[in-house]
């Protein structure tokens, strides 16, 4: 691990109201995406103080976005449940998908093929076909909020973390439930390995855990470090 010290790079107004999420780009790691309280996605380049576009069409808060692989599109869901599909050569939305009742505060883009997943404040986890412009599965389970999503790096799993303290593993091919991982407070963020079968989880329990997804069980796990002030967890491989 690098002993450099951090430095800012880079501070903009991104939005009029509160930012609420944010993506990078992962093909070129040169653009972000960010929704806002102000019902907008606006897209920026690395180094720029001006966006390169600001899409609107959203007509609540704008709580989840995502890139898809080839930084083409971008998905947002919104406030009302309400999923968007931007294309960003167009700066236009290519398709306004419904089936969430409530906040969709989760979004990602399988690794291959034209599929996305939300997950939302209604509990339940869906996968979209973009080509169909339809759900073709909705996964019943969590008992509250689904508040993080990541595919595995094969495309073949998605898991999903909620306020019900428990991270579900789904197996996309059977359609079916593989596994639960337990923690004991809300879960709020999760991320597969790139390279290894390994699942990090972190929680409101103070706790980040690694999986050992070969075997489904708890390979190690960080514990928080006494007098401490309780942090909100992002978690992603990159950053362990």
């Amino acid at each position: 691990m690098s002993s450099k010290g951090a430095f800012k790079f880079q501070e903009f107004e991104a939005h009029i109201a509160a930012v609420r999420c944010l993506a990078i780009g992962r093909k070129s790691c040169q653009v972000i995406a960010t929704g806002g309280e102000d019902k907008k996605v606006n897209v920026w380049a690395v180094g720029k103080m001006q966006p390169l576009l600001r899409l609107t069409g959203h007509t609540t808060t704008v709580e989840s976005v995502a890139f898809d692989v080839d930084e083409e599109v971008v998905v947002a869901g919104a406030e009302s449940g309400t999923v968007k599909l931007w294309d960003l050569e167009q700066a236009k939305a290519i398709r306004t998908l419904l089936g969430h009742r409530s906040p969709c505060v989760s979004v990602e883009f399988h690794p291959f093929g034209d599929f996305f997943a939300s997950g939302s404040l209604d509990t339940n986890l869906k996968i979209w076909d973009i080509r169909r412009r339809s759900c073709i599965q909705t996964y019943k389970g969590h008992s509250d909020a689904v508040t993080a999503i990541r595919f595995s790096p094969d495309g073949k799993w998605v898991a999903t973390a909620s306020k019900d303290s428990t991270v579900k593993v789904w197996d996309l091919t059977a359609g079916k439930l593989l596994t639960e991982l337990q923690h004991d407070g809300p879960v709020s963020c999760l991320d597969f390995h790139p390279s290894e079968f390994l699942l990090a989880t972190g929680s409101d329990d103070r706790i980040a855990r690694v999986w050992d997804m070969d075997r489904f069980s708890l390979l190690s796990q960080v514990c928080p470090i006494k007098h401490m002030h309780q942090p909100h967890l992002l978690l992603n491989f990159e950053t362990l």
